[in-house]
């Protein structure tokens, strides 16, 4: 009977040493210089940048993004439609093994969609990606002031353009 249980009990603490080790890819993710576009009280939505570095050997993905700054969060990107600038939103943000993303103005960025408070200069969003594995990386990102006021060179961040 107790080698039974010994032996359940090893099996049991394997599995879970084992989806400990596979649901950590957050700890292969570094973040850098993240930020959030101040915005006008009114503005229906803005976006939250930074570069995602990937030290593993394995890509990473990042499936989905939530704040407590806006009702809706999601993956973006820009696509070039008959020489109009679009948005969209993405199943994913791929961060290659040993490389990384880049979310920029006029590319991939989190949206912020129906804040929830004005997002001023100064203020700090929190963010939580998590990634195709389960694991979650928590992003502070300050609020900056950005060309005047959400105009970006090249960037039609409007929900028009959506």
């Amino acid at each position: 009977m107790f080698k039974r249980h010994t032996i359940l009990a090893i099996a049991l603490l394997s599995s879970l040493i084992g989806f400990n080790a596979m649901a950590n890819q957050a700890a292969d993710l570094e973040i850098e210089n993240p930020f959030v576009r101040e915005m006008p009280p009114t503005a229906p939505a803005t976006g939250a940048f930074m570069t995602m570095i990937n030290s593993s050997d394995q890509d990473i993905a990042i499936v989905s993004a939530k704040s407590d700054a806006a009702k809706t969060v999601e993956l973006h990107t820009h696509t070039h439609d008959n020489g109009v600038m679009r948005m969209r939103e993405i199943p994913k943000i791929l961060v290659p093994a040993m490389g990384q993303a880049e979310l920029k103005p006029g590319g991939l960025h989190i949206m912020l969609i129906n804040p929830t408070r004005a997002l001023k200069e100064g203020d700090e969003v929190r963010i939580v990606v998590t990634l195709k594995d389960g694991s979650e990386q928590e992003i502070i990102a300050p609020v900056r002031k950005i060309m005047g006021m959400g105009q970006h060179k090249g960037m039609g961040h409007g929900m028009k353009n959506m």
